[in-house]
């Protein structure tokens, strides 16, 4: 039922263009399962070795090139990122003091970085990783019916751009692929030996940076490679799920949702003020401001006549802010809300 059942609304999510489909079908699978009682045990191991993977591609989509377009335009970079990061954290304060949510868990829930990420982090800084993917997905789904639907009203949208499945890679990219799963799944397997908060997630991709950057490797990673890891994670989050915590998930959701729009409103905000002081376009300004996933804003950005480039610079900055300042500003803001009950 796991497998059959991943398989087909995996392709369905797919079918309908929905980002991370072949995260969220198995991760909702596994959580129809788990809370019905049938949880099937997934091996650590694999789970270990599929953050791995995630890690080595996340790295892969970190280009050098990107590094000159954030440092010419430093200020808009640094007002973008910090105002978004800033904004998430005071909602994620707000919603742990109204109560219902461990401080932890909805700081971490509502950071603005890549979904999977932070809920693999989130695990190993004390939050509770089944609400905070909860809070995340449902952030990255209401952000892609946001951007599309801005897109739809302001943007261009090129003629015959669809976000197509890369082709799987020629018989002379093995090696790079074994390169790329071996240091991918080694690097996890480290990082969880040396402890290393997240170490699963974060020490392959700090080190698919940096033999990227040596040129000693070309990360290369065929789609059922990252089909399957994408899905072994989405069953490794979706098997913690009981009914109790979706009976809590399901009386919390309003007040998640409320959060979220307020944080699409004042990514609105930021974006208006790009347009107003930077002279941006205002659809390039919105994607660049979004607080959804970084893929799902991609796969809308390509389809349309926006600046790219900046679009991905300004996600990837803030996700690197989030992903080095984010442990620190949760436990800071988490002791704050202690010290306020």
């Amino acid at each position: 039922m796991l497998l059959v059942g991943s398989g087909l609304l995996a392709a369905f999510l797919a079918a309908v263009h929905l980002s991370a489909a072949f995260l969220l079908g198995p991760m909702a699978v596994a959580i129809a399962l788990a809370s019905s009682g049938g949880a099937v045990k997934l091996p650590r191991a694999a789970f270990v070795a599929a953050q791995g993977v995630v890690g080595v591609m996340i790295a892969s989509k970190l280009p050098a090139s990107i590094l000159p377009e954030i440092a010419r335009d430093w200020p808009i970079f640094l007002a973008g990122t910090l105002s978004t990061v800033l904004g998430a954290s005071a909602l994620g304060w707000a919603m742990a003091r109204s109560g219902g949510l461990p401080g932890t868990t909805a700081i971490w829930g509502s950071s603005p970085g890549a979904a999977t990420v932070m809920t693999l982090m989130s695990d190993d800084f004390g939050a509770d990783m089944r609400l905070v993917a909860v809070m995340q997905y449902t952030r990255v789904a209401c952000c892609a019916i946001a951007a599309t639907a801005v897109v739809g009203l302001f943007g261009v949208v090129e003629p015959g751009s669809v976000a197509a499945m890369r082709p799987q890679p020629e018989a002379g990219a093995m090696l790079e692929i074994a390169k790329s799963l071996v240091l991918g799944i080694g690097t996890a397997f480290l990082g969880l030996k040396l402890r290393i908060p997240g170490g699963g997630l974060l020490f392959p991709m700090a080190s698919g940076l940096l033999f990227s950057a040596l040129g000693l490797i070309e990360i290369t990673l065929p789609q059922t490679v990252l089909a399957l890891s994408y899905a072994i994670v989405g069953w490794g989050i979706g098997m913690r799920f009981t009914r109790e915590v979706l009976r809590h998930a399901a009386r919390l959701l309003p007040r998640i949702l409320g959060s979220i729009l307020a944080l699409i409103a004042i990514c609105a905000g930021f974006a208006m003020a790009l347009v107003h002081f930077a002279g941006i376009d205002p659809v390039t300004a919105y994607l660049a401001t979004s607080p959804g996933g970084a893929d799902s804003v991609a796969i809308i950005a390509a389809g349309t006549q926006v600046d790219v480039p900046f679009v991905m610079a300004m996600q990837i900055a803030r996700f690197l802010l989030v992903l080095i300042a984010g442990p620190a500003l949760a436990r800071a803001l988490s002791r704050r809300q202690l010290r306020t009950r």
